[in-house]
């Protein structure tokens, strides 16, 4: 994958969201990244949907290799954005996913990363 990639609002396959959550519920939620993609992913940010600033990378100096997992915990009911960095510093992200309750699982794969890129072309 080369240069900088971005998924649209409606590409909702970059990330493959479990459908397990109680979207009813009205407490936080516990997110857990997987990547079964075939690159390292650098840089994970995951902020509410609108904000115009991601914030704090949540790999910091850590990469999240092949098979590796991130949970984030506490995390507030609303509508959240994903943004990705792969080790080529391709970038993908996903807007807009509500998430509310219960767990919710991400998993990165290459078809994901690969659908991110082709819809920036």
């Amino acid at each position: 994958m080369s240069g900088p990639i971005r998924s649209a609002a409606s590409l909702a396959l970059a990330l493959a969201l479990s459908a397990g959550a109680a979207l009813a519920a009205k407490s936080d939620s516990k997110v857990i990244f997987v990547n079964q993609s075939s690159w390292s992913i650098n840089e994970l940010y995951f902020a509410p949907s609108r904000e115009a600033d991601w914030g704090e990378d949540h790999l910091g100096k850590h990469t999240l290799d092949q098979g590796d997992q991130l949970t984030l915990t506490g995390v507030a009911c609303g509508t959240w954005d994903v943004r990705v960095v792969d080790e080529d510093g391709d970038e993908c992200i996903i807007e807009q996913v509500a998430l509310c309750g219960d767990t919710d699982k991400w998993v990165i794969e290459d078809d994901d990363l690969l659908a991110c890129q082709a819809a920036s072309e």
